[in-house]
Formats: C-alpha cells, sequence, structure tokens
C-alpha cells in the first residue's frame, strides 16, 4: 500500500493513531532512501510531541527488526538470555554476568554497543584487551554461541539497519529523549538477536538518561511491555547511578576491575569497604534473574547462590578467558597505564553527593567516552573513585585518580572534577544499590 508521507506526519502532528502500515511505510521507506531525512526528521518530532501508545510501539519495534534479519538460532534449542542496561558511569556488569551465567550452561548471546555521551560502550571495554574483535559475522557468532555458549558482537549490517539510520538522526535533531523511540531501539535490537528471555538494567539517578526513579519505571514497564507482546521472558532492575559503580571508570581500567573481580580479589578503601563490592553485587543479581527466567532454578536465592559459586570458583573467570580466545584477544598482553594525578579533597567531612554526570564528561574530555560516533577513544585513560556516598574524607585525600597521558586533556578534566562532588559535615545515609525489581 502506498501513502503520502506529508500525511503521515501530519497524523501524527495531530495527536491521531497510526496503523501498523502506516509506521510500517515510513520505517522501510527511509531504510531504503525513499524517504529524505527531512519528512523523517519532521515524523521523529511529531513522535516525540505526541507520543507513541503501546500498539504503535509494538509496531514501530517490528517494522525496525524487520528492516533487516533475526539472528537463526535453530542449531540452539535451550533457552537463550541477555541483559540490557540503559547506561552510566562505571557500569561494566556485562563483562561479569556473560561468563557467569555461561558457565551456568545458558547461552548468551550479546550484540553490544559502543559508548556515547557519558555512558560507557561494552564493545570499546572489550577492544581494550588487545586483539579483542567485535566484529564477528553473524555466522561466527551462532557458532560461538552454539559452541561455547557466550559471544560479544556489534551491531552488523544485517541487524536492525533501520534502527541505526534512524538513531543518527535522532541524534542530530533533539530526538533522543522519547520513550517510545528509545524502547523501539532498544528492544528492536535485542528480540532480532533471537533470544527467549531479557533482564532489562534501567539507571536512574545523577548519572543517568531518566533521573528520577519514576521515570525510570516508566521507561523500563515500556520495554517489558515490548518484551511480553513478542512473548519474551523478562525482569527489570531499577538501580542507582547517583554515584559511579565500583572503582573505575574508563575501558581498559574497567576491564582490569572485571577481571579483578572475576579472580576473587578484593580491593579495600579508606573506610574499610570493598570498593568492588557495588559492581560485584550488581552483577550477582543481574546474573541470578537471568538465571531464574529459564525456569531451572526454584526461586532467587537458588539462581543467586549458583552464580555466587560460578563467581568465586573461578569458572567464571576461566570462562571469560575462554571468550578472549574466541575473538582472538591476548588477555597476557593486557594492561593498564600508570595513574597521572590524583583529586583531593578541599575540605574534612562526609562525601553527600556527586554529580555523575559531569564525571562521564570529565571522561569524554579524558577521550575515554565520546562526543560524537566518530570520535577516536584513548581505550587507556579513565578515573579511579576511591570514596562512596557517605564516607568520611580529610582534607587532601584523594577522591579520584586520573588516569590520561595528554596534560591538557587532565587539566580541562581536572577542573570539572573539582566541581562534581559535594561534602557536608553531618553523616549521610549511603545509597542503595537497587531500588526496584520489576517481574
Amino acid at each position: 500500500m502506498e501513502f503520502l508521507p506529508t500525511e503521515i506526519i501530519k497524523r501524527k502532528r495531530n495527536g491521531h493513531e497510526l496503523s501498523e502500515a502506516e509506521i510500517d511505510f515510513m520505517i522501510q521507506s527511509y531504510t531504503q532512501n525513499s524517504l529524505p531525512d527531512y519528512q523523517m526528521a519532521a515524523w521523529l518530532m511529531a513522535v516525540y510531541f505526541q507520543g507513541l501508545n503501546k500498539q504503535e510501539t509494538l509496531f514501530l519495534t517490528k517494522s525496525m527488526i524487520h528492516s533487516g534479519v533475526m539472528v537463526n538460532f535453530d542449531l540452539v534449542p535451550e533457552f537463550k538470555v541477555d541483559k540490557h542496561s540503559t547506561g552510566g558511569v562505571g557500569d561494566k556488569t556485562s563483562l561479569i554476568l556473560g561468563p557467569i551465567v555461561a558457565a551456568a550452561g545458558v547461552p548468551v548471546p550479546m550484540i553490544s554497543g559502543r559508548g556515547l555521551g557519558h555512558t560507557g560502550g561494552t564493545l570499546d571495554k572489550l577492544e581494550s584487551i588487545p586483539g579483542f574483535n567485535t566484529q564477528l559475522s553473524l555466522e561466527q557468532f551462532i557458532k560461538n554461541i552454539q559452541d561455547h555458549k557466550i559471544c560479544f558482537i556489534g551491531q552488523t549490517k544485517e541487524i536492525c539497519p533501520a534502527d541505526k539510520k534512524i538513531y543518527a538522526l535522532r541524534d542530530v535533531t533533539s530526538t533522543v529523549e522519547s520513550i517510545p523511540l528509545i524502547c523501539a531501539s532498544i528492544m528492536s535490537k535485542k528480540l532480532a538477536e533471537g533470544i527467549d528471555g531479557l533482564v532489562l538494567d534501567v539507571k536512574f539517578g545523577s548519572g543517568a538518561f531518566m533521573k528520577d526513579l519514576a521515570k525510570a519505571e516508566e521507561l523500563a514497564r515500556s520495554l517489558m511491555a515490548i518484551a511480553q507482546g513478542y512473548g519474551k521472558k523478562v525482569t527489570a532492575l531499577l538501580t542507582n547511578m547517583n554515584q559511579p559503580l565500583g572503582r573505575f571508570a574508563g575501558n581498559s581500567l574497567e576491564v582490569f576491575e572485571c577481571l579483578e573481580i572475576l579472580q576473587g580479589k578484593t580491593f579495600i578503601g579508606k573506610n574499610g569497604e570493598d570498593l568492588y563490592a557495588d559492581t560485584r553485587e550488581l552483577s550477582l543479581a543481574l546474573s541470578a534473574h537471568m538465571l531464574l527466567l529459564t525456569g531451572k532454578y526454584k526461586d532467587y536465592s537458588q539462581a543467586y547462590d549458583i552464580a555466587k559459586e560460578i563467581l568465586n570458583s573461578g569458572v567464571a573467570y576461566k570462562k571469560f578467558s575462554e571468550l578472549c580466545r574466541i575473538h582472538f584477544a591476548s588477555l597476557e598482553k593486557f594492561s593498564i597505564k600508570s595513574p597521572a594525578l590524583q583529586i583531593k579533597a578541599q575540605s574534612s567531612g562526609y562525601i553527600s553527593s556527586f554529580d555523575t554526570e559531569k564525571i562521564g564528561v570529565a571522561l569524554i574530555l579524558l577521550k575515554a567516552g565520546r562526543r560524537t560516533k566518530e570520535d577516536i577513544l584513548d581505550l587507556s585513560s579513565g578515573i579511579e573513585f576511591h570514596v562512596k556516598i557517605g564516607d568520611q574524607i580529610q582534607q587532601e585525600e584523594p577522591i579520584y585518580t586520573i588516569y590520561c597521558e595528554d596534560k591538557k586533556l587532565i587539566a580541562a578534566a581536572e577542573e570539572l572534577l573539582l566541581n562534581s562532588f559535594k561534602i557536608s559535615l553531618p553523616k549521610v545515609t549511603k545509597e542503595v544499590l537497587i531500588s526496584k525489581i520489576i517481574y
């Protein structure tokens, strides 16, 4: 059926519900280059202001999926599960939970992304390991899942080409912050993976896309509705990004932290707490919920105990080493650079808050993150975090350590980091890591 794009744009601009055929016409026409950028941009802006209902969002997701191919896992009959995070500073759990769940015998096909803005990307982290190839073919991806239960690749040209093209346009037309468009973008890629279950890690707080818990829950429920509409099992965790996750942010530094955790190591900070604890705990919680979706475990507690045993026994580390081998990486050659500069407290008291997004911007200045998709990263640069909210700090004690070899970049990041935390005299309550679980 042929449509007039201007009429579809007008109908959505005026708040009307669009049919599946109308939405599919817009998406497929744009993917096939018969709809110009300016008309798709107008339609996206109409959607931004008028929204899409649940049915329209399902239609949009379906059309984006069918703009390319779906991964065929007919040769992998087991329950396949993935995790998606909405992103944050120091968010590195995929590198731990993937090996844990795969080591439990559950296939984990992960089509991951690169970092953009103040949130990091899994592919960038993995590529800080010498030789790690994330650009495998779909055939290699399927074979690795079949043989090894785990594989990480980037979005190929065959998978959801509509999403790749539309996201680039959203990025330059200020239409990124639309829940229906976000949901269709995320879920089209995840559903095209051929998974049976999905665990969502939806962040809220100063370093998250959604700043407050209510908006994060709205996003989580919208994402879940699409997954459930496709008959997939799904669970969402609402998790705290009012402070960076773990001890490090920055690509090679985050890999280092994950390797430490996978090898059972701890790092005790000045207040006597393990600075790896939140990364480890969130990874275990997400792993347990992924395992629980398979139906093989009687309850969350049993699934968590299994995940913890796989981590503590070193089996997950062996699986990560196996992951590196199948991606042609040399884990033995992996290393991190020396620290360059410490940012110290200018007064004594308790850490009361972080502006986590500002820390993320400092990471961009250090070239650990991207302003645009074309930016080239310095995979060795990043930031170490010495304290958490609620920790006591004395004047001249370190809050951050910068890792970077460019003095000009360090100076720019230093100024930002000095204004990214607050110290108060009364002791403040420590933040809760997981605020809510939605089944």
